[in-house]
């Protein structure tokens, strides 16, 4: 088979909402990717069930099937080179990476975070912005290094936050742009 475009492996661990936007850009020709393979540490995550109704490879590694975190990334590891995997792209994996596996894949590890960086970083960043009060929050695309939510930006958008926003609101007009952002934020470093 004549490779048309990249491996892409897709980590995540929860709804898989940023997967399926991902999943649909490909398969409309919007990212060009030849394959790709979702890898998850939660057989229980939803992600799981999007993966296999799409027909995408799914790759079950559980953290706690592992004494040690080294054994844990040597597997996921050995997956990647299986599948040639050229670029990781992170959607919900709540995991901090290894400074080991970051820098095997150095430049080859991007993250989606729900705020403008440096500013909200965590796992909390919509409640935080919309609690700080701020003007403006929105979406950063960004290469991984050894720090949480940071490295090099790749692209990022703002949102305005109205005064009316709730979580709920704002969380579902940031995960739009999340979709529209990531397939962009690929094609830009491909």
């Amino acid at each position: 088979m004549s490779k048309t475009g990249i491996n892409l492996a897709i980590f995540a661990s929860g709804n898989g909402s940023n997967f399926a936007a991902l999943i649909r850009a490909v398969r409309q020709r919007k990212v060009k990717a030849s394959f790709v393979i979702l890898v998850c540490d939660q057989p229980e995550a939803f992600v799981v069930e999007r993966a296999k109704k799409a027909k995408v490879v799914v790759i079950l590694v559980k953290r706690e099937d592992f004494a040690r975190r080294e054994d844990f990334e040597a597997a996921i590891i050995q997956r990647l080179k299986y599948y040639k995997i050229d670029l990781i792209a992170l959607a919900g994996f709540m995991r901090m990476l290894s400074p080991g596996f970051v820098k095997l894949y150095r430049n080859r590890i991007i993250n989606i975070h729900p705020s403008l960086l440096p500013a909200f970083k965590g796992a909390h960043a919509i409640r935080d912005a919309l609690a700080a009060k701020v003007d403006f929050t929105g979406v950063s695309v960004h290469f991984v290094d050894n720090q949480m939510d940071h490295g090099a930006l790749i692209l990022q958008k703002k949102i305005k936050i109205i005064s009316t926003d709730t979580l709920d609101s704002l969380e579902k007009r940031i995960h739009a742009l999340e979709h529209k952002l990531y397939p962009e934020a690929i094609n830009k470093i491909l």
